[in-house]
């Protein structure tokens, strides 16, 4: 299982130093977000710039925007490796799918928590990701929403009818004990954010999760 530490919770006065201790994770998640969609403001293109500037991780950049398709270019240029959009944020998730993946890179769809898992079903063959919000997007240190763990069960059963290997995420209010449930229910990449940058040992942290 892929663990993305997700720097929404690191320390934005020294990035370099603070993703340091998470430095043999595979994988780095980066939250946009742009005060529309949802009601937070956080990262641009040109963190992600510094970002690839210092470390090879893979940057999972999650669109939390509006208009992913207008921005996501900018994003793959900076350094993204894989760009993930909200389904409630478009309105031809196939198009906004097939458009990202012409630039490139992996592509991902997102859906909140009050979103049903079966408006994904004609968008999953055209995606390398799908990731379940287990919080509602927008700020992290929340509680986790454990209707979270139905839904990857689910992503788990229409991978194997598909016929399409995405690889299923989750992201919000992850730790040791969250953590084990997604495990079970089928989960291949975990983002944590607070329980790992908010410790005084992120490594530790990240040894508790796997």
């Amino acid at each position: 299982m892929i663990i993305a530490p997700s720097i929404l919770s690191a320390d934005f006065g020294n990035l370099e130093k603070s993703i340091e201790p998470v430095k043999d994770a595979k994988w780095l998640h980066v939250d946009v977000m742009d005060g529309h969609f949802v009601p937070n403001i956080t990262i641009g293109p040109v963190v992600v710039k510094g970002l690839r500037g210092i470390t090879e991780q893979v940057l999972d950049t999650h669109l939390m925007i509006t208009d992913p398709l207008k921005y996501a270019k900018a994003y793959v240029d900076a350094g993204s490796d894989r760009i993930t959009f909200h389904f409630e944020a478009v309105s031809d998730a196939i198009k906004t799918a097939e458009e990202i993946k012409k630039l490139g890179v992996k592509v991902g769809v997102s859906i909140k928590p009050k979103t049903d898992v079966k408006v994904l079903l004609k968008v999953l063959e055209y995606v390398d990701q799908v990731l379940v919000m287990s919080v509602e997007p927008g700020f992290g240190g929340q509680d986790f929403m454990p209707e979270a763990v139905e839904k990857i069960k689910e992503l788990v059963t229409l991978r194997k009818v598909i016929d399409n290997n995405y690889l299923i995420e989750v992201d919000g209010g992850i730790n040791k004990e969250t953590a084990a449930l997604c495990k079970e229910a089928g989960v291949d990449v975990l983002v944590a954010g607070s329980y790992i940058f908010k410790d005084k040992n992120p490594a530790a942290r990240m040894n508790d999760l796997r």
